[in-house]
């Protein structure tokens, strides 16, 4: 059974942060929020997808309705780890996180292996629905990252999370296996999200456009993926490239 259940409705913005930015714009909000009882944690993912990746393509169009299947744990991962199984949809501008928790091995077995869901709530036959809807999903990309949350002290819906040595790999997609990762951002920016339920607050808008710190349009599965690419199709043109070279020699072109 999963040790519990929660459900997520708020507006996400974005903004990536130099390491100037960050100290100024932290010491600001220590004025009404705080750090949680975690401090800095380190945040670990896979992120679920068709053989072809039709769900983050899908995402990188930008439509009006997006979606997302991962798992989730908190630190040092092993088969007894509080782990979360999750969907992120995005409508409109606006986020709904579902999720439902249970050990790692439950959660990995349930999604890998075909073994029984956490429990029998909604939400667990919304992430069923989900799978049974993109055929063939399994284990994708795995992000990694160093988070610092922020929680409003005066509005409990105010949550702001910086994250910094955001990594992706497809290299080990079982979270209890140790992975080295290929960097996302560079070394001492912050990917900023202002969590609200409402509006933002006049004051820290206005904080904001001080410091020139904007809005930026950023997935971390996406670039992740856009990397991936990239790096995939160098791979292709060198070794197309070196196919040439050694054609040539023998008196036979291979164009690339």
């Amino acid at each position: 059974m999963s040790e519990y259940i929660e459900n997520f409705k708020r507006t996400e913005i974005k903004y990536l942060l130099s390491s100037d930015q960050f100290e100024k714009l932290f010491s600001f909000l220590q004025g009404f929020a705080k750090v949680d009882a975690y401090g800095k944690t380190r945040i670990n993912n896979i992120y679920f997808d068709t053989p072809d990746y039709l769900m983050i393509r899908t995402s990188l169009e930008k439509p009006v309705y997006k979606e997302k299947l991962r798992l989730r744990t908190y630190g040092d991962t092993t088969d007894s780890t509080n782990s979360f199984i999750e969907i992120k949809k995005k409508y409109d501008g606006i986020v709904y996180k579902r999720r439902v928790s249970g050990t790692y091995k439950a959660a990995y077995d349930y999604l890998v292996n075909g073994g029984a869901p956490l429990d029998e709530s909604q939400i667990s036959r919304e992430i069923a629905g989900l799978i049974y809807m993109y055929d063939g999903l399994k284990p994708a990309m795995r992000i990694s990252y160093d988070r610092v949350a922020m929680a409003g002290t005066v509005d409990s819906d105010f949550r702001v999370t910086f994250d910094t040595n955001i990594e992706w790999s497809t290299d080990s997609l079982d979270l209890r296996e140790k992975a080295v990762g290929t960097p996302i951002i560079e070394e001492g920016q912050y990917m900023m999200e202002i969590k609200v339920k409402d509006a933002m607050s006049l004051e820290l808008t206005k904080k904001l456009s001080e410091l020139e710190i904007f809005p930026a349009s950023f997935s971390k599965y996406g670039r992740g993926y856009i990397d991936m690419i990239q790096m995939s199709s160098e791979m292709c043109y060198e070794n197309r490239t070196e196919t040439n070279i050694t054609s040539s020699k023998k008196g036979v072109r291979v164009y690339a």
